[in-house]
Order: structure tokens, then sequence, then C-alpha cells
């Protein structure tokens, strides 16, 4: 360190002085050697620093432990290295490809040469992995000239480093070195391997290098770790339970979807039983739009390539379209749609429009197409054509912020309804640094993202700020929903957009009789249709909601004898708007309530020689047993409260 003195501020608030060259990680042993024993890295002036790496200047430092996500991510960017040392240690010779932190955990991407690795040696590496962590070894970070660390991986023959530093520039280039172990990389990381207290192996895929099907194809180890063992005997846990609700096997469980290679991967058929639950599920979100002042509209699945080169959509999702129809006309073209918002702008665009008829707001439940790689599809999750709950809002400028907070309004309603209590707002912003990824000027840009910004500070949300993640049109408001397991996932955007107004030339004719241009809203509170029933089965484990259950009762006669009455039964239940069948199959009453509580149906209405001679029906709960006996009205009236109650405060 240095005679100069430099200030340190602290997300308190609090200005500190110390000499020019000090770490984060000094900074925190000043303020308590406790803090110091668990920060794993720092922000330093927005920027994830290792603790280690000294300070010259005035800064902004905030110290980062396992309790931020930036910390976590430094954790397991940090494990990756580890791994590889393990690897190097065990198989001399191998060659790496990239390896980063994803949202639980690392992978690396690895070239095993002419071994044969399958995936059977996970635990000798998870051993090896912890006999190096437990030798503290520090993360030493070096900064290195371009054509040095080009020498380095010539002599090592090792084509992968030598590709990625192509794309770096001389004066950025950093590599790291731990214990036997050194890497081209940009960090940050964790001060020493001695963090690291427990490690797993989590799967073993393939995985071409830069994804290209054209390279090679290296294994992917994908792996996890922890600053303490109790976390992850806990994770481990959690993972055994989401296997359970993964919606694939619940979906084929319960006879709600399928996939076909003869119709193509990533495109889910819906089967009758998931239609009925598609249908609620639009229903719910049709009728609050109608009450909101929405007007639905339908439009075609395919559009004119013209159209998505006005929009902008081809240029930014042309690689991830399917390639353009050809028509027998000479050059015409047509497209997949990828997005409605073209087509609903042409709409608004069909006719003159009076500031007056302002704020328009226009619904759809549209299918749309996108050609994603086939090692990324993943259930209902993540596929090649998915229904959005779509709308655009046109309105006046000094409408927005209004319009955007009814937006709020409805998703947050979305979200009681369906027992979703623990969400986080994100905004997401331009990335000032690159501001060629985006259309439009800075004016417009500036004027949505203070929109955004008021109208979250109004409703109060809990927000987290993501530069970079907006929209190539507009910022956004995401939410980031967690489910039963904890888990977090994006669930309802909203955005404001004044481009495409531009590049479609919206215009209405304003209270002076001059024409103006409106400002669109992008709204989608499921997001697709197809992810948001994934999530919502992984959610509620497949026991859903009363309301949205396909079949809400089953009727079970003891035998026979008793298949009139369950009919009678049955039609009465229709006639109050249930959704069931009668089990009519020759099996003991002991199975049929079984194989119903399997199929997850939430209720049971059994019938046997009593229940015929008195008039009434015993009602079984899934997961519950016998709740007692109703007469028919009875029955009718207690179903009809426990779907009123399961739509949480759907009518609050």
């Amino acid at each position: 360190m240095s005679d100069q003195k430099i200030n340190i501020t602290l997300p308190d608030g609090a200005v500190k002085s110390y000499p020019a060259g000090v770490t984060s990680m000094d900074v925190a042993t000043d303020i308590s050697e406790g803090l110091a024993r668990n920060v794993l890295a720092a922000n330093v002036n927005g920027e994830t620093w290792d603790a280690t790496r000294p300070i010259t200047t005035d800064a902004a430092v905030q110290l980062l432990t396992w309790n931020e996500n930036d910390g976590k991510k430094t954790f397991w960017h940090s494990s990756a290295h580890l791994m590889a040392e393990a690897l190097e240690e065990l198989y001399p010779g191998i060659k790496f490809g990239i390896g980063p932190p994803i949202e639980n955990g690392f992978y690396y991407d690895v070239d095993f040469g002419d071994r044969h690795f399958d995936g059977n040696e996970v635990e000798k590496i998870e051993a090896k992995m912890m006999e190096l962590a437990r030798q503290k070894n520090p993360y030493e970070r070096r900064e290195i000239a371009k054509k040095d660390a080009v020498a380095y991986y010539k002599e090592k023959g090792d084509e992968y480093k030598l590709d990625l530093l192509e794309d770096l520039e001389d004066g950025t280039i950093t590599f790291y070195h731990q214990g036997n172990f050194t890497d081209l990389c940009r960090g940050p990381h964790i001060p020493n391997t001695g963090f690291v207290k427990a490690a797993k192996i989590l799967n073993v895929a393939g995985a071409y290098w830069r994804g290209d099907e054209n390279n090679k194809q290296l294994t992917r180890l994908y792996g996890i770790t922890f600053p303490k063992q109790k976390e992850l005997k806990e994770y481990l846990h959690l993972l055994e339970e989401a296997k359970k609700r993964d919606h694939r096997k619940l979906g084929k469980e319960l006879d709600l979807f399928t996939f076909s290679e003869k119709v193509g991967q990533g495109l889910p058929l819906w089967l009758p039983k998931g239609v009925l639950m598609r249908e609620r599920l639009e229903n719910f979100l049709r009728d609050a739009q109608v009450k909101a002042g929405y007007q639905m509209v339908i439009t075609p699945h395919i559009g004119n390539k013209e159209l998505y080169m006005t929009s902008g959509h081809y240029a930014k999702y042309g690689e991830d379209s399917f390639k353009p129809i050809e028509t027998p006309n000479e050059g015409e073209e047509y497209l997949l749609k990828p997005m409605n918002c073209p087509h609903h702008c042409e709409i608004y665009k069909s006719r003159p429009r009076s500031y007056k008829e302002l704020p328009l707001r226009l619904g759809e439940f549209g299918t749309v197409y996108r050609y994603e790689q086939s090692g990324e599809l993943h259930g209902l999750t993540r596929v090649r054509g998915f229904t959005q709950d779509d709308a655009h809002i046109f309105c006046r400028p000094e409408q927005v912020k209004n319009e955007f907070i009814k937006v709020i309004d409805l998703v947050l309603y979305v979200f009681r309804s369906l027992g979703f209590e623990d969400y986080t707002a994100q905004i997401s912003l331009r990335d000032p640094e690159n501001k060629t990824k985006y259309i439009g000027g800075d004016e417009n840009w500036e004027m949505a993202e203070s929109a955004i910004i008021e109208a979250a500070e109004e409703k109060g949300l809990t927000t987290i700020t993501e530069l970079g993640e907006a929209a190539f049109y507009g910022p956004k408001l995401d939410f980031m929903v967690k489910d039963a397991l904890g888990r977090s996932w994006q669930l309802g955007t909203i955005q404001v957009d004044y481009n495409l107004p531009e590049r479609f030339e919206l215009e209405y004719i304003g209270a002076d009789n001059q024409r103006h241009r409106p400002v669109m809203i992008h709204r989608a509170p499921f997001g697709s249709m197809e992810r948001f029933v994934a999530i919502l089965l992984e959610h509620t484990a497949g026991n859903l909601p009363l309301w949205l259950s396909p079949e809400q009762f089953a009727i079970l006669p003891i035998s026979e004898k008793y298949a009139d009455y369950a009919e009678k039964i049955y039609i009465l239940a229709q006639q109050s708007g249930l959704k069931g069948f009668v089990d009519h199959r020759d099996e003991k009453i002991g199975r049929k309530i079984r194989d119903a509580e399997v199929s997850k149906v939430p209720y049971m209405f059994i019938v046997g020689e009593k229940e015929a001679g008195n008039n009434t029906v015993s009602l079984r709960q899934h997961g519950k047993g016998d709740i007692g006996t109703f007469t028919h009205e009875g029955l009718m009236q207690h179903m009809k409260k426990e779907i009123e109650s399961s739509m949480h405060q759907v009518n609050s």
C-alpha cells in the first residue's frame, strides 16, 4: 500500500479513508474479523472483483458473502476451476473449454481426448476436489500480454483456449492460478479453495464447442458446491423433491400433454384434460381483461417477412426463427409468427385513431414460433411453439404511468389467485455501455425507464434493477416468482415501448387536431401458457387448485348396482358447472380410491347402499380422507364454496 489515501464508500453511506492499494478483504477485516471470514468477493464501482485485488482510487464497495447472488456466482465460478484442477490431476493432458457459473452451480466443458468418460468416476473427482480444497490454495490473478497467453496455450496444444483468445483484446487478458492449475479467466474468484466444504457432480452431458454442431463434442460436467456440508445435503433433498414435481412426469401421469417426434421437437400436443385446464386459465384471464377494458383480437400464425423487418424482429430473432416460407410468387416470403406485437400494430393502424379512443387495449392468446436449439428444449418450459397471453396497450404519453400501474395490478391479481405469494419485480434497463443492442433514441429510453421506475415505487414493489436485461425495443418490469421449493422463475412481464410506434408510424389525432405518436405497452401476466402450466404443476406438485383441476371429482360407486344413482349425481354435478367422471370399472372401492388419489382428483363422491337409500353422498378429499356425508344440495353448496376458496383472493 502507498501513502496516498483513497475514500471507500460502503452501502450504508459511510465513507472510510484507507491507503491506496487497500483490498476489499482489508476493509472487511477493519470492520469485523467475523465478516472477513465470510467475504467471498466485492462489488467495486459496480463490478465484481476479487476480495484480494488492490483498490487504487476512490470507490464504492459492497462486500459479497454467500448471502448475495454475486457472492454465490463467484463461489461457483471458483469451484469450476477447482473441479478443473481435480480433473487435470486425475486425467493428465485433457483440455478445457469454458467453465462458467450458472443459476445453481457451474459446469466445465472438457475434451478427454482418446479417453472414454462415462460419468461413473464422479465420486473420485468429488473426493479429489475436496482434497484440493483442504489445501486452502489462494486464487491468484495475473494480467498477461496476449502474445504471452497465446504462447502458453500453443505450448500446451490447447486449441480451445487459443480460440477464445482470438476474441480478446491485448491489455484485457488475465490468468488465474490456484495450486497446480492455471486458467485463462476474467474472474473474479474467492480468496482461496478452503471456502469450499462440500462438492457434488450432478450431471454429465455432451456439448458442442461454441454450440456449433460442426465442432467437436465435449463432455460437460455439471457440479455444485457449498460452504457447508449441511447445505449440500439440503440441496440434494430439494433435487429429489423437484424430480417428484417435474412437470414432464406430472403431465404424463395426469394425462395433460404429450410430445411426438413425428409432429416435431418442442411442439406440445395438449390432451383433453390439459385443454380443460388451459381453457380455465384463459377464461380466468380473459374475464379479468374484459373487466379491465381490453378487447380481444385474433391474428394469423404467419406474417409477411416485410412485417417483421419493419418491426425489427427479423434482425433480432432471424437466427432463432424458422426459415422463411416461400410462396409461388417470386420474392414473396412469409415467416411463422415470432411475436404478436407487429400484428397488433397493424390492427391499430387499420383506421385513423383519435385521442378519445386511447388507451386502446388489445389482447390475444396468440401462438408464436421460435426455432430453439434441440439441446435447449425442455418439456413445456422451453418449446418451439407456445401461446402468449399477450396484450398491447396503445396510449398517450401522459397515460403511460397510470396504464403501467393498472397492468401491475392485473399481474398481482393473477399471482394471488394462483397462490404465488413470494415475488420480486426486476426492473430491466438498457446497458448504458452498449447501446448498439437496442433500437430507438436516448430520449425515448429515458422516458420509458422513468415511467417503469416511478410505477414500481408507487405500488411499493420489492425491486431489483438489472442493467442490460431490457428488450431490444424498450425497458421492462419482469416478475421473479419463487415456487414452493424456493426456486425462482420469471413470470409476468410488462414493457414500455416508444420504438415500435415509430417504426410502424402509428398516430392519433390529439385534442389540438394535430398528429401524435402513441406509446405502446407490452404485457403478458402468464408469459406463455406452456411455461406457466409447467411452473404451476411443479409449484403445486400436481395438486392443482380445485377451480383449475380438469377433473374436480370422481364418482365412485361401490358396485354396479349403484351405477344409476352415480349417474344421477353426475348429472347434478354437471348442472352445477363441475367437471368430473364416474368410475364404472368392476374394481373394489379401495382400488378406485387409490387410483383417484394417484391421479390427484381433488374430491371423491362415494355412493353405495346407504347413500342411495338416503339420497346422500359420502365425500372424500384428496390427501385428507373422509370429510362427511352430504345431501345433494349440501354437496353442491360445499363444492361451490371450495372452488371459491381455492381461488385465494380472486373475488376480493
